[in-house]
């Protein structure tokens, strides 16, 4: 099962020979030791061995046919539309991974001025640093899921003309901006675009990296009844911390919605899928000539235009991924959200009591200095918490930290059975530099497994694992 769930992707699904785990330490088989990493990758669940073990890994060779994989991708789109709560028009759109999946959002926008695309992106230090040249609409890794072979910045022959424009979602202390001061240069931004011919396609962040969630409905609602069809948005959910209620209320939007299989809906390393509004593939312009190196004609949807160019294979190691986590999202959903509060709350108060252990701060998942927004933060952003390691928990900075420190210990930690979430950059230390984070998340598959225990037993698990945690990292800091 390893050699399939390896297989089909770039270059970061590749496995080194003497771990055994990817680039982002993380494994397509169950490991143990503590993993609370949904932030970034997560290992493959008990519970998805098993599903894949007895519905899929007997006829895995047969998915590299075309029919077959036909068959289980729509399988799967029919899946993800109840998990969801979706009407059958709506779209889904498969990827290899979630970087891959900006090509969705820059193909819906083409051919709509003759400028090209405006790309706004929110938060760049806060996606994932591939999507930097995919959503330039550039190749971003050494080789495509289909194994051809490609440099990192290199066009992708027929995409359109495209402009990057980086707009910060926190300040250059790390604090993060209310949706009201992003609302006004988003304006400033968007009407500068238009008058260079550009069509804007404006990123929305929901679930950043540190779990912000910007910018609001409300200016959402506010921009469209500005620009009306001269702008298009995408969301970027790739962490899968998102509920069927705001999937349908930017789909709704005709908005498209952008998940990942491998981070909080905890399948294995690397999937990824975009939700497309009704008609939405329809409509769009034809699809460009290299999008044929990226993606299998049943991974695009049945009416995009020009879907027929790319190659009518199938990819295993893909299907089995996919198949991995919506199993994980069909169990989280089939959970009351009662008792996804129970588990989510005793989560929160584990990590309260690991940052007071270790006196270190938890950086804000919305702007401090409106704490309606913290208030009304959406539940599934309270499964990730970023803990600032350079300021104790009155915030007076008491340790020079730097972001490469972090990542050094967390490397040490891996070595020692620890997982983590990869640190980022969202705090300064005064001499300017980035300071030193970590984050710890939790799963959809963890979630429902501590669902399944009563209360002592849960707040013991999540004790225990949190005083490894505490216990490992103040003797690093301390070094």
């Amino acid at each position: 099962m390893v050699q399939w769930l390896t297989s089909g992707g770039d270059e970061r699904i590749v496995l080194d020979a003497h771990t055994g785990l990817n680039r982002y330490y993380s494994s397509p088989m169950p490991t143990d030791g503590i993993v609370l990493a949904s932030s970034t990758a997560n290992d493959l669940s008990l519970s998805g061995q098993a599903y894949l073990a007895e519905i899929l890994a007997d006829r895995a060779e047969a998915l590299a046919e075309d029919a077959s994989y036909a068959k289980l991708l729509d399988g799967l789109r029919e899946k993800i539309r109840r998990c969801y709560e979706l009407d059958e028009q709506t779209d889904v759109f498969f990827a290899p991974s979630g970087t891959d999946l900006e090509y969705v959002g820059l193909m819906a926008a083409a051919g709509r001025r003759q400028g090209g695309v405006a790309n706004f992106l929110l938060g760049a230090d806060e996606i994932g640093s591939g999507c930097i040249h995919s959503a330039a609409g550039h190749y971003f890794a050494q080789q495509t899921a289909l194994g051809v072979q490609v440099k990192p910045g290199q066009p992708i022959a027929g995409m359109p003309p495209i402009t990057l424009w980086d707009m910060p979602i926190r300040c250059d202390q790390g604090r993060a901006q209310t949706s009201d001061a992003l609302l006004a240069e988003m304006v400033r931004s968007i009407t500068a675009a238009q008058q260079q011919d550009q069509f804007p396609l404006l990123h929305v962040v929901h679930g950043s990296k540190t779990g912000l969630v910007l910018p609001s409905l409300e200016h959402i609602d506010l921009l469209i009844d500005r620009f009306g069809s001269n702008i298009g948005f995408v969301v970027d959910a790739c962490q899968a911390r998102i509920t069927s209620a705001a999937v349908q209320d930017y789909l709704a939007r005709q908005i498209i919605v952008f998940i990942t299989g491998s981070k909080f809906m905890g399948g294995p390393p690397f999937s990824g899928f975009a939700l497309l509004p009704a008609g939405l593939a329809k409509d769009a312009h034809f699809l460009p000539e290299g999008i044929a190196s990226v993606f299998r004609r049943n991974e695009v949807p049945d009416a995009w235009p020009g879907r027929n160019s790319c190659p009518a294979t199938g990819n295993p190691g893909l299907a089995l991924r996919l198949a991995a986590a919506v199993h994980e999202l069909e169990r989280f959903q089939a959970l009351e959200i009662t008792k996804i509060k129970r588990v989510v709350a005793a989560f929160g108060a584990a990590t309260d009591r690991l940052a007071r252990e270790l006196d270190v701060h938890i950086v804000a998942s919305a702007p401090t200095d409106h704490p309606e927004e913290l208030a009304e933060h959406p539940i599934e952003m309270q499964t990730l918490f970023t803990i600032d390691l350079t300021r104790s928990q009155d915030e007076q900075r008491v340790r020079d930290l730097t972001f490469e420190d972090a990542q050094a210990i967390h490397r040490a930690l891996v070595e020692v059975g620890i997982r983590l979430g990869q640190p980022v950059r969202c705090v300064r230390l005064k001499n300017g530099d980035w300071g030193g984070t970590l984050r710890i998340g939790i799963s959809m598959p963890q979630i429902t497994m501590l669902d399944g225990m009563d209360d002592d037993a849960m707040q013991g698990w999540l004790h225990d694992a949190m005083q490894q945690i505490a216990d490992t990292l103040s003797q690093m800091m301390a070094r």
